[in-house]
Formats: structure tokens, sequence, C-alpha cells
């Protein structure tokens, strides 16, 4: 069967997505990297004094700073994956921090990360910087000072016929970097994750620690929800039907001053037409009071998960959505019709995103059940620069998914594209 030119389109954007993540990886993995081979110095240096007892003094605050590095490369791991928790300060005294599990290993860390953590950075950032200078080399190799040698690597170039063979090599390093730099990101990765992760122990408190936080976000979406419910009903429809009492009062009165006035005209020589306008216009206002009713009904409940199921309810939000969307859903049967809400929620408030704030071309939804997981991910290609903690709209987003012990989370560099994904429980 051959394959459709929609599905080719989607393999290069995945790949490109793919490469663009690795190189943002590795290149905030070569910033921490170059900061812990500082550290890495300094720590030896102290160690060094510490035969003198200088480096006693010194030491507390070079394992603080071990631990501020630490936690940072965690808080980025956590931006590409499964969260890591922060350590927390380092114990006093000195002979009790050394003796913990937790800053040994984040020793081991700083070593590693300072040497092969700075080379996986850097071979990845010079991947594509060699790939563009090599393959734009015909282009501008003719203006370079006849006093300099413009010839790259191990061959000289003297006529524009031997650029070509510096173009091809410029093509192979934009090959590589495309097939090299995703390994590159998990290797550089995986040595953080393995040695910065909570030891075993711990387990147990952590999990215990995100179910009070996911119990404490389900309360805080409660309550969050029922301001907006109760701000939608005394801001709309609320005023709307007091202005319906209001003129429908009016509207009586006029008809009483009529009824005394058999000769067609009402009191003070005024218009008994003008009882039909103010009755048209309280009827406007109770119709928009209905329409503001069943729109806040909606969103608490949207009928349309009830009628068509998830798979339908998104299908119609992409429709609806004024930039164009592809969807793939896989979800068989029915989920707890809270789980769906939720999905459906992150959907509109992440279509609404694209549309209102991303400057995107196109965008892609896929909704997929793996085992007990529910996966929802939004991708587009927009100018980038969400982040859940600006207090917009994926803020109640990560409320909502919290509530359900879910993950949330959003890639959003620069520039794009934008990549949000969330995971939600849904039983085996």
């Amino acid at each position: 069967m051959t394959p459709s030119p929609h599905a080719h389109v989607r393999r290069v954007a995945a790949v490109r997505r793919s490469t663009r993540s690795a190189l943002a990886q590795l290149a905030g993995g070569l910033g921490t990297g170059v900061l812990a081979l500082v550290l890495l110095l300094r720590l030896l240096l102290v160690t060094a004094l510490s035969a003198v007892g200088i480096g006693l003094l010194l030491a507390p605050a070079a394992l603080g700073g071990l631990r501020d590095l630490a936690d940072r490369e965690r808080a980025r791991l956590g931006r590409w994956g499964a969260a890591l928790p922060p350590a927390g300060p380092v114990p006093t005294p000195l002979r009790a921090a050394l003796a913990t599990p937790v800053l040994r290993r984040e020793l081991a860390w700083v070593a590693g990360h300072a040497t092969g953590g700075v080379l996986a950075g850097a071979v990845g950032v010079l991947l594509p910087v060699y790939a563009v200078r090599d393959a734009t080399f015909p282009v501008w190799w003719r203006w370079v000072p006849a006093d300099l040698d413009a010839s790259p690597w191990w061959w000289t170039v003297r006529t524009g016929s031997d650029t070509a063979g510096v173009a091809l090599l410029g093509l192979a390093w934009a090959v590589l970097t495309v097939a090299a730099t995703p390994a590159l990101a998990r290797a550089q990765g995986a040595w953080g994750r393995r040695l910065l992760a909570p030891p075993p122990g711990t387990d147990l408190s952590l999990r215990v620690a995100e179910l009070t936080a996911s119990r404490a976000a389900a309360l805080d979406a409660h309550v969050v929800e029922l301001r907006r419910i109760e701000r939608s009903l005394h801001d709309g429809a609320q005023n709307r039907l007091v202005g319906v009492t209001v003129l429908l009062g009016a509207a009586r009165r006029s008809l009483a001053r009529d009824a005394t006035h058999p000769d067609g005209t009402g009191a003070n020589g005024t218009d008994p037409n003008g009882t039909d306008d103010l009755l048209e216009r309280a009827q406007a206002a109770a119709e928009q009071a209905l329409a503001e009713l069943r729109s806040v009904v909606r969103t608490i409940l949207p009928p349309v998960l009830l009628d068509r199921g998830l798979a339908g309810a998104v299908t119609g939000l992409a429709a609806a959505c004024p930039v164009p969307c592809g969807v793939e859903v896989d979800v068989a049967g029915r989920l707890p019709a809270s789980l769906e809400a939720t999905a459906y929620f992150v959907v509109a408030e992440g279509l609404t995103n694209v549309a209102r704030h991303s400057g995107a071309r196109s965008a892609q939804l896929t909704v997929r059940r793996r085992g007990d997981e529910l996966v929802v991910r939004l991708t587009d290609d927009g100018r980038g620069g969400a982040d859940p903690a600006r207090g917009s709209g994926l803020a109640g987003v990560l409320h909502r998914v919290r509530a359900h012990d879910g993950t949330l989370r959003v890639t959003s560099p620069p520039g794009g594209p934008t990549e949000l994904e969330v995971r939600l429980p849904c039983g085996s």
C-alpha cells in the first residue's frame, strides 16, 4: 500500500520536532555541564585545601553549590520527561552531609556531567553548525580573503568545482545531526536521571506527597470551577434576567395605561407601540440569558461527551478550530465521565491557545489509550513560549490534570514548535 502524502508530511514533522527537541536538550545540558566543570574544579580545590584546614571552612558553601546545580539539572530534566523532585538543603554538619547517599550520588553526577555531559552537548551543538557551514560553503568561499586558508578539514579548495565535496560533507553533517542528536540527548539525560533520581527508600513518601498534592489540586480545581460558574451566572445570566424583569414591569405598566385610553393612545399621549418594543427587548434578553445558561451547563459536563463520546467530542473541537488541525484518536470504549471531561477540557484549552496565541499554521492532535494511561498530545508549528507558570489557561489545565493524579508536560522553546502532553491514569 502506497503511504499517503499526509503520513509522509507527519513523519517529516515528527523528525523535525525530535531533532529540535534533542538540540534544545543538548544545548541545555551543555550549559549545566560547563557549570558542572567549574564546580568540579572548585570541589577539587576545596579538597586539596582541606589538607591544611582551609578547605573545611569552604566545604559547606561548595556542597551547597553542588546541591543547587543538581536541583537545577533535575528541573531541566523534568522539562523533558518525568519530574525529578529537588533534594532539599544539604544536611549539617559536614560529616553527616558526606554520609548521605544523595550527596554522594550528586558528586558522581557532577564528575560525569562535567566530562561526558559537556562532550555530548558540544558534539550536539557543533554538528548543525558544521552542517550549515559546509553546506553553504560554495556560496561564501569566494569572499574569503586570499591570505586566509578557507579549505575545510583535510583538502584544499582552489576552484568552484572543489566546493562540491564540501557541500556533500555538509549534507553528511546534516544527516548525522538528525540521526545522532536524539541518541546523544538520551545518553546525556540518562546519566542525570540515574544519579539524581530520589533513592528507592523515598518512593513511598514521595507517593504520599504526590497524593496529598493531587488531593489539594482537586479541591482547588473544584473551588475554581465553582467560582467560575458563580461568576458566569452572576455577571451574565443573572443580569440579563434582571433586565427582563425590569422590561416586563415597564411593559405591564404601559399596558395598564393603554387600557385607560380606549382611543388607542397611551397616557400623556404616548404611543402604545412602545409596549411591543419593550416586550421584544425582554424576549431578546431572555433568549440571551438562556443561551448563556446553556453555555455554562456545557462547560460543567459537555453534552457532546454523552452523545458522541470522547473521540467524537475532540474531533468536533478540532474541526471548529480556525487553525487546520489533524486528529488521531485511538480510544476503545468509554472512560469515566470525569476523565473524559478533563481530557475534553485539555483539548479545548489547548486548541484555544493554538488559535489565539501561537500564530501556528497547522496543529496535530493525538488522543490514545496506552494500557492504563490516556495520552493527549497536541503539537503546533507556532512561535512557542507557552508556560503554565505564567497563570494562563494552562494553569487551569494543570489543576485539572493533577486532580486525576496525571502529569502535564509543555515543551515550547522560543520560536516553536509547541508540544503539550497530558497523561491521565484511567485504570487497566
